[in-house]
C-alpha cells in the first residue's frame, strides 16, 4: 500500500518518502565516520597496551615470583614495583586520553552536535 501526501491545492502529489532518522543521517557522514576512526585508532592502541602490559604483570607474578621477589631497596621488591606501575599507568593514559580528547576528539564531536541540531534531532 502506498502512501501518498497531499499538494498544497488538495490533490495527491505521489508517493511519500519515509522519513530519514536524523541520527542515521548523521552517522552516514564522512564526518562522522571520520570521528569514529580517530577514536578508534586511538583508544584501540591503547587499550591493547595496557591489556598487555597488565597481563605481563600477572604472568610475571604467576610463573616468575623468584624475579617478582628480588628486592630493590629494603622490604622493596620488584612485584611490588610493578604493582605500583599499573597504577601510573592507569592514570598516564587516563591524562594522556584527556588531552586527545580535548585537542583532537571533542571539537569534532561538538561540531557534530552541532549539525544533529541542524538536524533536528536535538530535542530526541
Amino acid at each position: 500500500m502506498s502512501t501518498t501526501r497531499p499538494d498544497e491545492a488538495g490533490g495527491a502529489a505521489g508517493p511519500e518518502e519515509p522519513a530519514v532518522d536524523p541520527y542515521v543521517q548523521l552517522q552516514r557522514t564522512d564526518e562522522f565516520q571520520d570521528l569514529r576512526r580517530r577514536f578508534r585508532s586511538f583508544v584501540f592502541p591503547m587499550t591493547a597496551f595496557f591489556l598487555l602490559w597488565y597481563f605481563a604483570y600477572v604472568l610475571a607474578a604467576v610463573f616468575a615470583p623468584g624475579f617478582m621477589s628480588v628486592r630493590i631497596w629494603g622490604v622493596i621488591n620488584v612485584g611490588l614495583v610493578f604493582g605500583l606501575l599499573q597504577f601510573v599507568t592507569t592514570f598516564a593514559i587516563t591524562f594522556i586520553y584527556a588531552r586527545w580528547a580535548n585537542r583532537e576528539f571533542d571539537p569534532r564531536a561538538e561540531a557534530l552536535g552541532a549539525r544533529m541540531e541542524q538536524l533536528g534531532g536535538a530535542g530526541r
